[in-house]
């Protein structure tokens, strides 16, 4: 079956040329050794930082063959033991499969004091080349040559779905959700906290995503690159994973592999979460898009955005594919002052479904049909969880129809899910985790294993209020004409007043302008097979983007206008902080 009536040109590695340091990146061990070497002829003092979750047997390996220090310290030996992290931050992790609070502390609180006091005296001491290696290792001096070597959260999930345990934990069977949990709530926040603080100081940059595989950047242009990539649009590197409730149009569109039975779910417009990667010369370098909110967040998601939200993302998008596969889990997601409470977060998970394309018997659950009990609704959604019988999910939950470009608009509290044969461009606040499901169509994950339902939170947290009326009145296809003219139209899709996320559609025959505010917009063509994207005022090389890609404009890019590459409109759908 055919999904588009045009090629597809989606890009799955975008890549970024950044120009004027082509000599300063090299690629593979022998290459990057060599560049070691030359280091230990005139530096005593070498400090390997690392990121929680690089292959340390292989890095460390290669750098002493190459440095030959006298002394080796590994950061590991002076952490505080793994139990004991555990047991320290047992208020973070919880009971819960799925969900911990986040931890708000750094690095620090877990070295021990008197052995970080020893190694700093070595390092400040002692007449020899030393080699600091770990998570951690800048903090030993402010002298000596920095390397930082990273890796992408993407990568790292892979690795503990391959039974790599969390950070100085034995945990290596123990259930991948959980690996998760500890990584999003815990290991990732004093890891890019301390990382934020390093990234000024650096001498190069090691890029350890692939196995025995590394690329290595200088530190300056590093930093470079970054600056670039928040002056003019680019892409991220989008992944792609399978799921139970999983469809069949990413393959098609998104040149995937037509082998795999499904798949279910991409990001393509989460910087937490995706990588970017710069070419230097003829080598790349994949880096965590993350980065560029550590190192330039002002520049990068503009000021009024980072006095709201600190060096956090606060836009995501990403594709929802039941094309030819099942519903999504019946959810609900919570207020802010729910998730503040209980997890820690600042913000909820606002949210609304484009859809980018629908099948027969599409549609959306959405809000609590008229005349609802709160109280039979969830006794029955109990009763289901402990499989005593199915939940009648359209006695109790309206279900809309869908087509190709409808907008549906779900601020936290409000039940809702996708039904099958829907491709769905989420459209949402960036905590993605914090989900309750309250039903799942009586399936099992694809580990075998039940999908945690949620039914205690969810139930805190449904507003039983937005009944029918409500919701078509207020959530649906809520489209209001802003700017029509020869060259393009612009219609408001969205979100709700409720949600801070403002979302246009701007269907373009010829060109349209868009004025920089300064901050931040999150793009994706969703029509059309490919629009160019210049700077009015000559900042960049024009950009091309292609159907169902996401691109982002950093606040610094300036003003931008966007043409479609051929004769045919094309629509792009804008997703932006409202002021």
């Amino acid at each position: 079956m055919s999904y588009i009536s045009f090629e597809s040109r989606y890009d799955r590695m975008p890549v970024t040329e950044i120009e004027g340091h082509d000599g300063s990146a090299c690629k593979g061990w022998k290459a990057i050794s060599e560049a070691i070497r030359k280091i230990s002829e005139t530096e005593e003092l070498l400090l390997v930082d690392c990121y929680p979750g690089v292959h340390d047997d292989e890095i460390l390996e290669n750098i002493e063959k190459a440095f030959a220090p006298e002394v080796t310290i590994k950061m590991e030996d002076i952490f505080i033991d793994g139990e004991e992290i555990t047991e320290k931050i047992k208020d973070t992790l919880t009971d819960d499969r799925v969900r911990g609070r986040l931890y708000f502390g750094t690095v620090m609180d877990f070295l021990d004091r008197g052995k970080l006091a020893d190694a700093r005296k070595w390092v400040r001491f002692y007449e020899g080349k030393i080699l600091v290696y770990g998570f951690g290792a800048s903090l030993l001096s402010d002298r000596g040559t920095v390397i930082y070597a990273d890796m992408t959260r993407w990568e790292i999930q892979l690795r503990y779905r391959d039974g790599m345990p969390n950070y100085l934990q034995k945990n290596y069977n123990e259930d991948i959700l959980r690996k998760y949990k500890r990584g999003y709530f815990f290991e990732w926040r004093i890891a890019d906290r301390h990382k934020a603080g390093v990234l000024d100081r650096i001498d190069y940059y090691l890029d350890t995503n692939r196995k025995d595989d590394p690329s290595m950047v200088t530190g300056e242009a590093f930093r470079k690159g970054l600056q670039t990539m928040t002056e003019r649009p680019f892409r991220l590197v989008p992944y792609f994973d399978p799921g139970v409730w999983g469809g069949q149009w990413m393959k098609e569109v998104c040149h995937l592999d037509k082998d795999e039975k499904n798949f279910a779910w991409s990001f393509d417009g989460v910087p937490e979460e995706n990588s970017i990667i710069m070419r230097f010369g003829s080598v790349d370098i994949e880096s965590p898009a993350m980065n560029m909110t550590l190192y330039r967040p002002r520049q990068f998601i503009g000021e009024k955005n980072f006095s709201r939200f600190g060096a956090e993302f606060p836009i995501r998008l990403d594709l929802l594919d039941t094309m030819g596969g099942q519903n999504l889990s019946l959810q609900v997601h919570p207020d802010t002052e729910y998730i503040h409470r209980k997890f820690g977060m600042s913000y909820t998970q606002d949210e609304s479904y484009y859809i980018l394309d629908a099948g027969e018997g599409a549609g959306v659950y959405l809000g609590i049909r008229t005349g609802t009990d709160s109280k039979e609704m969830i006794d029955a959604l109990e009763e289901a969880k402990q499989g005593e019988h199915g939940f009648d999910a359209e006695k109790y939950v309206n279900f809309i129809p869908a087509k190709k470009h409808d907008h549906f608009l779900i601020p936290a509290g409000t039940v809702h899910c996708s039904s099958k044969n829907c491709m769905v461009l989420e459209v949402s606040a960036t905590p993605y985790i914090f989900t309750f499901k309250l039903w799942d169509w009586d399936r099992v994950g694809l580990d075998g294993l039940p999908r945690p339902i949620h039914i205690e939170d969810g139930k805190q947290v449904i507003r039983f209020d937005r009944d029918t009326e409500w919701v078509m009145d207020n959530l649906v296809n809520r489209f209001e004409s802003v700017e029509e003219c020869e060259n393009y139209s612009a219609v408001k899709t969205g979100l709700h007043e409720l949600e801070f996320i403002e979302t246009l559609v701007y269907t373009i025959r010829d060109h349209v302008d868009i004025p920089s505010d300064r901050e931040v917009a999150v793009y994706n063509l969703v029509e059309g097979q490919a629009a160019v994207i210049e700077s009015t005022e000559g900042r960049f090389v024009p950009f091309e983007v292609h159907y169902a890609e996401t691109f982002i404009v950093p606040a610094e890019a300036g003003d931008i206008r966007i043409r479609p590459e051929g004769s045919h409109d094309v629509k792009v759908l804008r997703a932006s902080v409202r002021n």
